[in-house]
Parts: C-alpha cells; structure tokens; sequence
C-alpha cells in the first residue's frame, strides 16, 4: 500500500490589510462617483462609466474576502486551488488573494483528561489506568492534511499508548524480574515513557506532546480486596523481619554486657533461656506477664 505524502509547514509571506483596506475605501468612493455620473442623462460617456462601474462592483465584491485576521497564538493554514500555500502565524490584520482558503488552527497547548480504561499489566492483572496529556500543535501543515481530525487523532493514540504502557510494566515492583521499573513506584520513569511513546505516534500529525503522567492507577474491583491482602501481608512481613532484626541485636547487647559486667555466669541452657525469654519480650506485640519461678531453672 503507497503511503500517501507528507505536508511539512512552511511560512507565507501576505500583505498588511491596512493599505488594501484603504485601496478598498478609495475603489468604493470612486465608484460611487461614477454611479453618479452615470446616473446623468447628459453624460456622453455613459456606456464607458457604466461598464467601469459594474467591473468595479465586482472587484469590491471579491475583495473583502481576501481580509482575515491572525490572533495570538492562532495560525491560518492557506490553500488555494487544493493547493498548500504556507501558513501565516504572525498575528495582525492580513489580505491575500480572495479566493484562498484560510483555516483556522490553533497553536496553544491543549489538556487530554484521558477516560479511565481497564488493562491489564504485564503479569496478567486486571487494572484502571488513566493520563493527563498537555500537547499542542508543532506544525500545521500535517494536522491539517495528513490526518482527519488531530484532535480526535491526539485522543485515540492517547488511549493506545496508554494500553501499550500498562501491558509493558507490573502495577507493583517486585511481581516480575524482567521488567523493573512498575507502574506505580516509577512514576517519572513511566511517565517519561509514556510520553516517548506518544511522541513518536503523534508526530504524524504535527502534534508535540509537551508532559504526560499517570492520572489514576488502581487495581481493577474484581481483585481490589486480594491485592489490599497481599500489600498489607507483604507490609506485615517487613515489619516483622525488622522487629526480628532489631530484638537480636538487642539481645546480643545484652548478653555482651552481662558477660563484661561480670553479673552472671550463664552456661549455655541458662543462655537459650535467657535469649527465648528477651526475644519473646521484644517481638510479642501484647504486654508480657511477668512469671515468678520460685524454684531454680532445673526444678
């Protein structure tokens, strides 16, 4: 299948409309003036004033379509005869030839509030995914001739990449090896990705993608309640291994002190109860009930 051409923008030089404005205003007096004189009986030239004065009415008709105006930030893409002229971005009050088509495109930046979109990650689970884009248009020539309708262009892509993006990474890190940055705790890693992507889709349409960022991201609600499980598990467990860690340091403390302090001489049972006794203190999160022994620790 041919590929159709590409349209790059290129400027266009047109005349300032104040001195065509002016030419108009004398053109219509003028004609007024001859409209005048035709209109009297004695006028020998009647024929030749009159075939002016048509011809002048039809150039006055034709003229004011050439007048447009450029306002800030806006640019008007020129076409004449399905031809592309260029496109004239500098703001002011322009003319140019009157049967040439003046499109109105606006440069300013846009803002996509992407709709929330189900996906799933790389791993297989099911997720709500959602971006802002702030995008605008880099050259007009392509937004205008080399896709329909930029704007609903800029939406589609935006919702493809977006898919794209959720399927390349785990929503949590530490669900896959071969992926490492995820979704949720890379944020500007995914976000400089996202808009990678959408760079490289929109330049098609002359469309610069200027930041986009993750909006919503959350677990789809078939699985919300696992997922919560399997965080606050995970959270548990690392609380755990550092209450653990913390207690032996502690009871090696200790016992190092004990031993330097020369209080006790411990063998090595009186130690393993020693050490089962600190270590059930210090990682038990209820309050320990102290025990009297009224015998010795072998009776």
């Amino acid at each position: 299948m041919e590929k159709s051409p590409q349209h790059d923008e290129r400027p266009f030089k047109t005349l300032s409309g104040w001195p065509v404005l002016a030419l108009y205003v004398f053109l219509l007096a003028l004609a007024i003036v001859l409209l005048v004189l035709a209109a009297q009986p004695a006028e020998p030239n009647k024929p030749a004033i009159v075939s002016i004065v048509i011809v002048s009415v039809l150039v006055l008709g034709l003229m004011p379509w050439g007048f447009f105006i450029v306002n800030p930030n806006i640019s008007r893409v020129l076409v004449l005869f399905g031809r592309y002229r260029g496109t004239v971005r500098s703001e002011g009050f322009w003319y140019t030839n009157p049967f040439t088509i003046k499109k109105k495109v606006s440069v300013r930046a846009h803002n996509l509030n992407g709709k929330i979109i189900k996906v799933n990650d790389l791993i297989g689970n099911p997720i709500e995914i959602a971006a802002v884009v702030v995008w605008q248009v880099r050259d007009t020539a392509r937004a205008t001739f080399d896709v329909e309708s930029f704007a609903d262009f800029v939406t589609v892509q935006s919702e493809a990449a977006v898919r794209q993006l959720a399927s390349s990474h785990p929503y949590d890190e530490g669900h896959t090896e071969v992926v490492r940055t995820s979704l949720r705790a890379s944020a500007n890693e995914v976000a400089s990705e996202l808009r990678e992507m959408l760079q490289q889709r929109l330049d098609r349409a002359g469309v610069e993608v200027s930041e986009a960022r993750l909006s919503h991201l959350a677990y789809a609600q078939e699985i919300a309640s696992a997922m919560l499980q399997r965080q606050q598990a995970t959270a548990i467990i690392a609380a755990r291994a550092m209450i653990v860690e913390g207690a032996v340091g502690m009871v090696e403390m200790a016992l190092a002190k004990l031993k330097a302090g020369g209080m006790v001489q411990l063998d090595d049972e009186r130690r393993a109860t020693l050490v089962g006794n600190l270590l059930v203190v210090l990682c038990s999160h209820e309050n320990p009930q102290p025990v009297l022994n009224t015998g010795s620790l072998y009776t």
